[in-house]
């Protein structure tokens, strides 16, 4: 082999390898953003309303919170690193989605279920998260080189008539009550201290439990009718943005709507470990199973490509 084929053949390689070297280097930087936007907008507005954590515990939190960095960062760097859409169209989708899965998702449950919140607590931990958004999404989007689009993003758009959309979104609230319900149950209400927590009794039963439920509680059943709603308005930008196919988008989704569970690996307060850690396992293996389905339901609105 002459030594300019051997130059040649080698090149690709080369470049390869320095591909993976600069992605890895852009997903530690937007590691490292993800942490210290975390730290400073909470320092700066949830501080001073929740009881600050003694000396151990608070090296307990920022060691969780270095691993909800890396869980967090790796998912988003994933999602936007495949996206067909790049600069503010990226960006201004992605803010949208960020707080939704990150901050209303869950504080809505937190201001439904946690009524013993300090004063003030609930609206800083929705404006935190609104701030948290429009600081790392745009910086994370420069950082991974999505500023500006490599290639023709194509236009054509797939139309849904309003009698089958309106059948999809009926599939999908009674999907995610179903799902939120069962695990709910078989997950979270399985541990002694979660009913000790929330103020439950013994398990009764699926079926009675969700006869106590409806009767009592027939509110929540509503509320996660419309979290069901706003879930999937969170995940048709992701479905509309992402490459490859169908399924490749459901993998992005579920990863979004689970990876906002990771917050629960931070101490706080409000809510016993125990208590946490069973939401945690309830929450990750829930909202994944219903991101694949909601992009399985809405596969047909993806852009043809």
């Amino acid at each position: 082999m002459k030594l300019s084929e051997r130059k040649d053949s080698i090149t690709p390689q080369l470049k390869t390898v320095k591909s993976i070297i600069l992605t890895a280097i852009r997903i530690v930087a937007v590691t490292v953003l993800y942490f210290v936007t975390f730290v400073v907008v909470s320092g700066a507005l949830l501080s001073t309303a929740a009881p600050q954590p003694a000396p151990e515990e608070a090296a307990s939190a920022l060691l969780a919170l270095f691993v909800v960095s890396i869980i967090s960062a790796a998912v988003w760097s994933y999602v936007l690193l495949r996206s067909r859409w790049a600069g503010w169209k990226l960006i201004v989708s992605m803010i949208v989605v960020f707080y939704g899965v990150n901050t209303l998702m869950p504080q809505i449950e937190t201001a439904y279920f946690v009524t013993r919140l300090p004063p003030g607590m609930l609206p800083r931990l929705f404006i935190a998260g609104a701030i948290m958004a429009v600081i790392f999404v745009p910086l994370a989007v420069l950082i991974l080189g999505k500023r500006r689009s490599q290639t023709n993003e194509p236009r054509s758009r797939v139309k849904i008539p309003p009698v089958t959309l309106m059948a999809k979104l009926s599939l999908i609230v009674i999907a995610y009550v179903i799902i939120y319900f069962t695990f709910g149950y078989f997950v979270a209400w399985r541990s002694p201290a979660v009913r000790e927590f929330y103020g439950g009794g013994e398990l009764t039963g699926f079926i009675s439990q969700i006869t106590t439920v409806l009767r009592d509680e027939p509110l929540l059943f509503l509320l996660q009718a419309v979290r069901a709603l706003l879930w999937t308005a969170c995940a048709v930008p992701v479905i509309r943005m992402m490459k490859g196919e169908w399924w490749e988008a459901g993998l992005d989704v579920a990863l979004l709507f689970a990876v906002t569970s990771a917050q629960l690996l931070l101490p706080n307060p409000l809510m016993p470990p125990e208590v946490r850690m069973a939401h945690l396992l309830e929450t990750v293996t829930s909202n994944f199973l219903f991101g694949w389905l909601v992009v399985w339901i809405l596969r047909s609105i993806r852009n043809e490509h």
